[in-house]
């Protein structure tokens, strides 16, 4: 999750009054404290403990994907899923410029060039057209995220990389829980790769996950997560002694983060109940309001089920949406906006190309503003924000 200058989380250092909505809080899990404290006074506080090991069966629980693997975050499940692509210098990976910069990185650490193409401006998801027409013959791999948890239009994504012999990266930060034509958010990719921000549905401060669709990369990404040994298979008395095979990193999630992550998905119904009910109320309140001033509100197909991650409106304008987050925030209601292109930002000048000018990247940007939306939210906070929502006016 990505503040800027119109956010405010439980997290923020700005000076807030004490009753102030803010966008995001954490959600805490009952288990938290117990959990914390078992590893406090065990022996295990590094990566792969009980906690990792229980973490990670909740999650293939919830996905269905074949394994998981827990990472220190988001950011580092996307570099992996780069590395274990052999991503390098002459190599073009596709994706949507409105994504948050870590889906980019994850490309230019490698040396590969990232391609930018245009969302849609329903739901802010890539254009399977405009990727279409990006595929060059360097062309490796797609990159996707479905934004807010609704779903990516993946059989036209999967009918492309499909037909060119692409490989699917999902980046599924938001889509937890989420699903497309019944099948669960994360396992359409190769790889898709989870965030445990503080801000998302479950969290552990930070943290992440890589889920392997492709089971015959499970061995390479268990050595790369493990700094480049084969200690993973050590560990399982598959050999006497491990050592340096390949190029890695240290991404293992500690204990700590582990035992809370673990308690949370514990926790995932319970939580997943509440934020959409928060949902529901925004999507059942708002339409008199957003009809009569022109907005478009958060939508779903009917063939796809959302996680409740977040809920946002399309503002006519840019100026609208500035004077509503500014109307907003004077009733001590912190709603914001998101990402800004990618296509444009100087790091993405320097590492990446665009198809071309991307119009509705830009628009989507300029008027999209995203409700507070947490699990503990009270009623009168989520009627709060509603009638500040409904008492704006052009």
């Amino acid at each position: 999750m990505h503040q800027n200058h119109s956010e405010l989380t439980s997290s923020s250092t700005d000076p807030i009054d004490d009753t102030a909505i803010l966008f995001s809080k954490p959600f805490h899990a009952p288990r938290e404290m117990a959990n914390l404290q078992e590893v406090v006074r065990g022996d295990h506080a590094h990566g792969d403990g009980d906690f990792t090991r229980s973490a990670t069966r909740r999650l293939t629980e919830i996905t269905g994907a074949p394994a998981a693997l827990l990472t220190t975050s988001g950011s580092h499940a996307l570099e992996l899923a780069s590395r274990l692509l052999d991503l390098g210098p002459g190599d073009e990976v596709i994706l949507p410029s409105f994504t948050f910069p870590s889906a980019a990185n994850a490309i230019a650490l490698t040396g590969a060039t990232c391609v930018f193409v245009d969302v849609d401006m329903r739901h802010g998801n890539i254009d399977p057209q405009q990727v279409a027409e990006a595929i060059t013959p360097r062309t490796r791999a797609i990159s996707v995220v479905s934004y807010g948890g609704v779903a990516v239009d993946f059989e036209a994504i999967t009918a492309i990389a499909e037909e060119h012999g692409l490989a699917i990266i999902e980046d599924n930060a938001h889509g937890l829980g989420g699903s497309y034509r019944g099948q669960a958010l994360g396992t359409f990719g190769v790889v898709g790769v989870q965030s445990f921000h503080d801000t998302k549905n479950v969290h552990c401060g930070e943290g992440g996950a890589i889920l392997i669709n492709d089971v015959t990369l499970l061995d390479r990404a268990e050595i790369m997560r493990e700094k480049g040994t084969n200690r993973a298979r050590f560990l399982r008395g598959q050999i006497d002694k491990y050592t340096w095979v390949d190029i890695g990193s240290s991404y293992l999630l500690s204990e700590y983060n582990a035992a809370v992550l673990d308690s949370q998905l514990e926790s995932f119904t319970g939580i997943q109940q509440k934020r959409h009910a928060i949902w529901d109320s925004y999507a059942t309140r708002l339409p008199a309001w957003a009809d009569g001033e022109n907005v478009r509100l958060m939508d779903v197909p009917a063939d796809r089920q959302h996680p409740a991650h977040l809920f946002f409106l399309q503002t006519p304008d840019h100026d609208y949406q500035v004077a509503l987050l500014a109307h907003l925030r004077s009733l001590g209601v912190f709603a914001t906006f998101h990402y800004i292109p990618l296509d444009s930002a100087p790091a993405g000048l320097r590492h990446g190309r665009r198809l071309r000018e991307l119009t509705e990247s830009q628009s989507f940007s300029d008027r999209l503003v995203r409700l507070p939306l947490w699990a503990d939210m009270t009623q009168g906070q989520i009627d709060r924000v509603i009638e500040g929502v409904s008492s704006f006016h052009r």
